[in-house]
């Protein structure tokens, strides 16, 4: 029977399962305190939070709340990346740590209900970011409009142009 303590772990790490739309696991080892600080701040940047708890705790909230089964990844130290909303950015910030400490790797997660692996953070950290998208989609719906507005401005482009030919060749004459 768990302890009055773990029984809150337990809660605590339901009602932050609830309340994120994904987690990022993390493999830890070799990372010095410094080194999980400025970890903890690059995803405090991206509304990401951090944290690291017991893998039979964490065990028993994704039991109780009917997730799939992470007990793959919830093997050796894990720290859990617990997302706000967009998963790209933290998955940035998490590859890019990563590349820089050899120590940490990247063992999978859980984002907007499907088990995902290592690789497929990794794609997701391809990606571009929430507001790129936007911008892009913005510019593609935008050129029907530009090349519109081009071709409604070309007969009065094209009469100006013969009035300055007109009014060059009168004053030359």
């Amino acid at each position: 029977m768990p302890t009055a303590q773990k029984a809150a772990i337990v809660a605590e790490i339901k009602e932050r399962l609830d309340a994120s739309t994904g987690v990022i696991m993390t493999d830890y080892r070799g990372l010095t305190v410094k080194d999980m600080q400025v970890l903890r701040i690059k995803l405090r940047e991206t509304g990401s939070d951090l944290k690291v708890y017991k893998n039979t705790l964490t065990q028993l909230a994704v039991h109780d709340l009917e997730l799939p089964s992470m007990d793959e990844m919830l093997k050796g130290p894990t720290a859990m990346v617990f997302l706000s909303e967009d998963p790209v950015a933290p998955a940035k910030a998490i590859m890019g740590f990563a590349k820089a400490h050899k120590g940490f790797e990247v063992k999978g997660g859980f984002i907007e209900q499907h088990i995902v692996d290592a690789s497929s953070i990794k794609a997701i950290a391809l990606l571009p970011s929430r507001e790129e998208l936007i911008a892009k989609l913005m510019g593609t719906m935008l050129n029907p409009l530009r090349g519109f507005m081009s071709m409604l401005n070309a007969p009065a482009g094209a009469f100006a142009r013969v009035v300055k030919a007109v009014a060059d060749q009168k004053a030359a004459a």
